[in-house]
């Protein structure tokens, strides 16, 4: 029998402010459900580990001698897991009060559901987008031909991204974001753990995909908030972050869609980054910044690194 009604399981590398201020928030805020909270540090060099000893000595920590990527290093805390539901916190999410003890409530009413997700937003309090549908060829043709941006309140060219939504109502969803991702543990024992395959990117929409195969509903639930630093807008696209963004989107079509769709997609892909590349350069290097000439490099490596997805 689970010991807890939730277990919370934080993921770290090199984010030791940002973790402490989230085990603050945990310690402060669920006031309501039994939990416990597990932190899995990818060897951290910046004093994470020591700082989790020192101040939050509850906390049960697996310090890794490597980092051994975002799936594993879940799957690592869920094996010992003893919770009713397992919610998967991003080190730079902080819950707001009343925000795990409303979700744990939110799953016991709802018992069809998997999985369930708050609303994010961002420091500043504005809407931070978290939900989008399955990754389909449809979907990315829309993005590459820039329909969803010219049509953003389509429900079908904003479909991938949900653009057309404003997040203030409760319904079933297809992929949440791992920032916040409530998992009954029920469903994690019929479904599976996260696909180490994925090593960053995607496992979460692995995830979710598997969850839906097996007939269990995700949610997103917006009468509970939790504040998400992540994607500012200044935010500059790395190379690296974006090359490994779209393998793993590779990855996902190869495992669900087919070597066909996935060949497709690849193409289209390259379509994608030759337009960013090409006509894009007008746009991207005319502004004369070093973020346009950072995001116009980013894609023309992508496009050379495109064939050994």
């Amino acid at each position: 029998m689970p010991t807890f009604d939730v277990s919370i399981i934080i993921v770290n590398w090199n984010t030791r402010e940002l973790l402490a201020r989230c085990l603050r928030c945990v310690q402060d805020t669920v006031q309501q459900a039994s939990y416990e909270v597990f932190v899995v540090d990818n060897a951290s060099t910046d004093g994470s580990q020591a700082m989790v000893q020192q101040d939050f000595p509850a906390v049960k920590l697996i310090a890794n001698a490597e980092n051994v990527g975002f799936a594993r290093a879940n799957n690592q805390a869920i094996r010992l897991a003893q919770g009713r539901y397992i919610l998967l916190l991003n080190s730079d999410a902080f819950v707001k009060p009343g925000t795990v003890d409303t979700m744990v409530q939110f799953m016991d009413a709802h018992p069809q559901a998997g999985m369930s997700a708050c609303k994010l937003l961002y420091e500043d309090g504005t809407l931070q987008p978290s939900v989008s549908a399955f990754p389909t060829l449809e979907t990315e043709l829309y993005i590459t031909l820039g329909l969803n941006k010219l049509f953003p309140k389509s429900p079908v060219f904003g479909r991938y991204q949900m653009t057309h939504w404003d997040y203030n109502d409760t319904r079933p969803v297809e992929v949440i974001m791992g920032a916040f991702m409530l998992a009954r543990a029920e469903a994690v024992q019929q479904v599976g753990l996260l696909d180490e395959q994925f090593f960053m990117y995607s496992e979460e929409v692995d995830w979710c995909y598997r969850f839906k195969q097996a007939g269990w509903e995700i949610y997103f639930y917006p009468q509970a908030e939790t504040i998400h630093l992540w994607g500012g807008s200044s935010r500059a696209i790395k190379t690296e972050t974006l090359i490994r963004l779209y393998r793993a989107r590779v990855q996902f079509f190869r495992k669900h869609y087919g070597q066909m769709r996935t060949l497709l997609y690849k193409i289209l892909l390259g379509f994608n980054a030759l337009l960013r590349v090409g006509p894009g350069a007008i746009y991207y290097l005319t502004r004369a910044t070093a973020d346009g000439r950072q995001k116009h490099d980013a894609f023309r490596q992508l496009l050379k690194a495109i064939p050994s997805f």
